[in-house]
């Protein structure tokens, strides 16, 4: 009955129009949702690719542009700073430092410092950020190659009142490689068969997303010029696609034209009211991009503030590796 319920036709379709309707038949192929089942290989597929590129790609141009990573000073064994690291909190407060001072007759100082280099450990290295970055620039780039190559002799892509012409009974052939890079996005858009709307979505996503890698990719290189001019480019790019086409002309085609051919229902609703959330969402990243531009014209942006940065590790070594002695019979491990 649940099942039922949720297929409801007159949830997701115009009124004119069933489930039925969208049979494959005299030659035409609909979006089914038995089709997302291929994202479970797929996903497999793109796990075996990237591990493929990160060997025998990333590593090598990583070399080339002198990616390297820093060598880290290991905090020493101590099982009671061990144990409240990994079942308490990695940020202790004050209070608890001092704490942790009186078990180990440890200074704050000390205490702080291993905290800090102890989670240090954990960062993951300027190598594999490259890595990982460089893999989504390949990715981002595929995927937008792929759209372009998709939907540039489109007649939607265009006039986007063509992208409601005839719907549902629209082909989606022309647009399956491009779907098989985002189907877990637009699950709801290939479960409903609104592909050229989804296909476009995607594609101005995207865009700005090869450049975000991008720029990664040399900021971890240390290019710092380069870093900087793409940033620049990938800024403006993201407020030219997410604020102003994503809104402007995306939403604007999905709210106004399919009044045009059929009246509102739930399901127009539904994916009205997904793309508007996700209109807010890039206004929140906006803002955070124009803080950094911000700074970056200002002279005061510092690498990737979103990345986990190390921490400064203050206090000299001597201070670091004090020895004491644990005549307080307590039986813990001085953590030398």
């Amino acid at each position: 009955m649940l099942s039922e319920w949720f297929w409801w036709d007159r949830l997701w379709l115009p009124r004119t129009v069933t489930w039925a309707d969208l049979q494959d038949s005299e030659g035409r192929v609909y979006a089914h949702v038995s089709h997302l089942y291929i994202t479970l290989p797929v996903a497999v597929l793109l796990l075996g690719l990237r591990a493929f590129y990160e060997r025998l790609i990333a590593v090598p141009l990583a070399k080339a542009l002198g990616v390297k990573d820093k060598i880290r000073k290991r905090a020493s064994h101590n099982p009671v700073l061990e144990k409240y690291y990994k079942t308490h909190s990695k940020h202790p407060t004050q209070a608890n430092i001092k704490g942790v001072c009186k078990k180990l007759g440890w200074s704050e100082r000390q205490v702080e410092h291993w905290f800090r280099r102890r989670r240090n450990q954990d960062r993951p290295g300027l190598l594999k950020k490259f890595k990982e970055a460089s893999w989504r620039f390949v990715f981002y780039l595929c995927s937008s190659f792929g759209g372009v190559l998709a939907l540039h002799d489109k007649p939607w892509f265009y006039d986007l009142r063509e992208v409601w012409a005839g719907f549902p009974k629209q082909d989606f052939r022309e647009q399956l490689v491009h779907h098989w890079a985002t189907l877990t996005l637009l699950s709801f858009s290939w479960c409903a068969n609104y592909i050229r709307i989804g296909t476009l979505v995607m594609l101005v996503h995207d865009t700005s997303d090869v450049l975000l890698e991008s720029a990664k990719m040399f900021n971890y290189a240390g290019w710092e010029t380069t870093c900087n001019s793409i940033f620049v480019v990938f800024a403006l790019v993201f407020m030219v696609t997410r604020l102003i086409i994503f809104p402007f002309w995306l939403i604007h085609c999905t709210w106004v034209y399919p009044l045009d051919q059929f009246k509102p229902f739930f399901g127009y609703y539904f994916f009205n009211v997904m793309l508007v959330v996700l209109l807010l969402l890039h206004v929140f990243w906006a803002s955070l991009i124009l803080h950094m531009v911000k700074k970056f014209i200002f002279g005061k942006l510092k690498g990737d503030e979103r990345s986990d940065e190390e921490e400064d590790e203050e206090g000299s070594e001597e201070d670091y590796t004090h020895t004491y002695s644990n005549g307080s019979g307590n039986g813990l491990s001085n953590g030398h």
